[in-house]
């Protein structure tokens, strides 16, 4: 069975790298980039590559989705590099396409706050995709970069759907109707999305779960069977958020960036200010099958449990990272 997990940021070690593979995860979409600039994202770029060079046996680039069938088939994960923010492109057009053509294949047009191109899900006002953020979209759409709205206000998200003349995904979060966070997402999205060919990716990660790191795999998977009736059984996978290996330090930055000099808890509640327990179901990436297991004895058919591991997210990179 495929499996694609569509975010993760994990402070990467060799053994988490076996970890990965010996859960059998083909893929993962991996965080180059939160607040980076251009200088910055490059740098980890050059992390990424020498990670390559250091343990080849175990990881390879995806540039294209046929190399997630080539990683299967050696025994590695692929890794798929994204932005969660705009900020690696700062105001030049020109950067959509060099840092697609530095592998970048996924980047988010906000991350909570409002950016140059969209305003994110933290703001109290939602003015919707910038003009800047219009031109974005056109030449992500043209080169094959994806567009993911994880992170974007109700309004904003809504008008890139309108506006990408190619499917956008949200690669992690779960409807709000079954948790309310601010960065899950309302049904009027949800449908929306589904319409259009977009993905939903379910995250993981305890705060967007219901009941949080009590959540159980039978209520997971129940919401996932819900949410294949609204958006389609083809328009769904995973995208697990999980976050590995990482001090509270990191956790305040990915939340605080350099934009506020008081921690910013995310949630507005100061209970959040630590990184939380997972689900005693999915506790890594050794975990994934488990999910496949939920599904399972929810009574999902086994040919729409392989495209939710995986196959959905292979069918919609095929596409979304080709150039128009």
């Amino acid at each position: 069975m495929l499996i694609i997990d569509a975010l993760q940021y994990v402070n990467w070690t060799r053994d988490l790298f076996l970890e990965a593979r010996d859960g059998g995860v083909n893929a993962i979409h991996v965080t180059i980039a939160y607040w980076e600039n251009r200088r910055d994202t490059l740098e980890n770029i050059g992390d990424w590559r020498q990670r390559f060079r250091d343990h080849g046996d175990l990881i390879m680039p995806i540039r294209q989705a046929s190399d997630i069938l080539i990683a299967q088939e050696q025994n590695k994960v692929g890794i798929i590099f994204g932005f969660q923010n705009c900020s690696p492109i700062e105001d030049d057009l020109r950067m959509v396409e060099t840092m697609y053509d530095m592998g970048a294949r996924i980047m988010q047009l906000t991350y909570n706050n409002q950016s140059l191109l969209a305003t994110g899900c933290y703001e109290s006002g939602d003015s919707g995709v910038t003009r800047f953020g219009k031109e974005v979209i056109k030449e992500m759409n043209r080169v094959g970069m994806i567009i993911d709205m994880s992170h974007s206000a109700e309004l904003s998200t809504l008008q890139a759907i309108e506006l990408s003349e190619r499917p956008i995904c949200i690669t992690h979060a779960n409807p709000s109707r079954w948790h309310e966070a601010l960065r899950n997402k309302s049904d009027t999205v949800l449908k929306a999305l589904g319409e259009t060919g977009g993905m939903l990716g379910f995250s993981m990660y305890p705060f967007h779960l219901n009941n949080g790191p009590e959540c159980t795999l039978d209520d997971f998977c129940g919401m996932i069977m819900d949410t294949a009736e609204l958006m389609g059984i083809d328009n769904i996978g995973i995208g697990s958020d999980l976050c590995q290996n990482w001090g509270y330090d990191t956790l305040e930055w990915m939340r605080s960036g350099k934009w506020t000099f008081k921690p910013d808890y995310g949630e507005g509640s100061a209970s959040n200010a630590n990184w939380p327990k997972q689900p005693d179901w999915f506790a890594s990436s050794k975990d994934f099958r488990n999910i496949a297991d939920g599904l399972e004895a929810k009574g999902l058919a086994q040919v729409d449990i392989e495209k939710i591991m995986g196959l959905n997210w292979y069918n919609f990179f095929d596409q979304g990272f080709k150039p128009a």
